[in-house]
């Protein structure tokens, strides 16, 4: 199935709606890392989500969810921008035992909070944090969307170790628009009806069809999505130098050059004694590359 998110609404309401699909992605994903299969499952719900919640709030820039907790998964992160580029990472407390295959969300995270950051291109950073009291993340981002957006939002989200899915209903605001009072009740009781089987494997068009076929729906043109990192030389760069100059230099006179590569794609990048020097001569310049 191909990595895509598609949009659509119901006519003649205030309901719109994401579905989206991920296979190539989530294994470009995982197999950069060695997760246990719960956090797999976690993570590439996460990567749905961020890839639904992206395209729904419209932004142009980009978009994180991170997952915080005191449980043995103290970390999930996922990012996405309009292009449809997506990358994620889990991290597990390195003391804590492997988790059980059948743990779920609040097994692994327990108690924390979940930080949506926006970084438009124009304009100022945004950051909304809710606290995790539901059992899920889906549960997790609604509480979000009800606290922070105020909009009236159901998520739906799957993943079976190979491919992840998601569908998500929201109620705008524009009461104008809608001219039937029973619609979200009905289309959210509807939606309930949906196996995670049926989220992963069917197409989504098909897929919209045996949910809402009594409805009338809209649906628009798909948007495909793909596995990309957002590192560069200049931003590892940027990460070093905000350590501070003397840090620097105690770690290039323990090791002699620094070494290091990106948490997401396992790119690896090098900086000699004199690259670092050049770049604390000059803190706004292009990292030099010496040959």
């Amino acid at each position: 199935m191909t990595d895509q998110i598609q949009r659509f609404l119901f006519e003649d309401t205030n309901i719109r709606g994401e579905i989206v699909h991920l296979e190539q992605a989530h294994a470009e994903v995982m197999e950069r890392h060695d997760y246990p299969p719960a956090v797999t499952r976690q993570l590439g719900e996460l990567l749905a989500a961020v890839a639904l919640l992206t395209e729904t709030i419209k932004l142009d820039g980009t978009m994180s969810i991170e997952v915080r907790g005191k449980g043995p998964l103290s970390l999930l992160m996922a990012e996405s921008n309009p292009g449809g580029e997506l990358r994620a990472i889990a991290r597990l407390d390195e003391e804590a035992a492997l988790p059980a295959e059948d743990a779920g969300f609040r097994d692994l995270v327990g108690e924390g909070q979940i930080t949506i950051t926006l970084d438009p291109r124009e304009g100022h950073r945004y950051q909304g944090i809710v606290a995790l009291h539901r059992d899920s993340l889906a549960g997790c981002l609604e509480d979000y969307f009800a606290q922070s957006e105020q909009l009236p939002t159901r998520l739906w989200l799957a993943d079976d170790g190979r491919r992840a899915a998601g569908l998500l209903l929201q109620r705008l605001p524009d009461e104008a628009a809608n001219q039937d009072d029973d619609a979200w009740e009905r289309t959210v009781h509807l939606a309930s009806t949906l196996t995670d089987a049926e989220l992963l494997e069917v197409e989504q068009r098909e897929l919209l069809h045996r949910l809402f076929h009594e409805e009338t729906v809209r649906v628009f043109e798909p948007k495909a999505l793909r596995f990309a990192c957002t590192c560069s030389r200049e931003r590892i760069a940027g990460a070093l130098l905000s350590l501070g100059a003397e840090e620097l230099r105690d770690i290039l006179a323990e090791q002699g050059g620094i070494a290091t590569q990106c948490h997401f794609c396992h790119t690896r990048y090098e900086f000699s004694v004199a690259e670092v020097e050049a770049m604390l001569a000059d803190p706004e310049g292009t990292p030099p590359t010496l040959h």
